[in-house]
């Protein structure tokens, strides 16, 4: 068996099922039934769902199994919140630890310059200062 998709291919819309199939007595049922959030990501969303989820949470430990950056691991976690319909708000923009390019320009400048060290460097492009 294939999994069903989750999302129209032409229109982009959320699917709805309309018969359900038992394969061991062969019963059928019509109608119109929702699907839930999770089918709507795509299959590298829902890997990502599945391995943020066997690390519990974890982003450092997301990070490592991934072989990912802390804000690519915020990034691709932000994706799925809106695949899933969650609406992002200003607090949540402005908590993604994603840089600017000016400001990571800026980083990379100090640490070639010395002006920091190598792992101030990597905190703050991981958003962590």
């Amino acid at each position: 068996m294939h999994p069903a998709p989750g999302i129209c291919p032409v229109c982009g819309d959320v699917l709805t099922i309309t018969r359900l199939h038992c394969q061991s007595c062969q019963t059928a049922i019509e109608g119109s039934f929702y699907t839930n959030r999770l089918s709507q990501l795509n299959p590298e969303q829902l890997q990502f769902v599945e391995i943020f989820l066997q690390c519990e949470g974890k982003i450092k430990a997301v990070e490592e199994k991934l072989g990912i950056s802390y804000p690519t691991v915020r990034s691709r976690l932000n994706d799925v919140r809106v695949a899933m319909g969650f609406e992002m708000t200003p607090e949540d923009e402005a908590a993604d630890p994603m840089l600017d390019e000016r400001t990571r320009r800026q980083v990379l400048d100090d640490l070639s310059a010395g002006r920091i060290t190598m792992a101030e460097a990597e905190a703050r492009l991981r958003g962590e200062y």
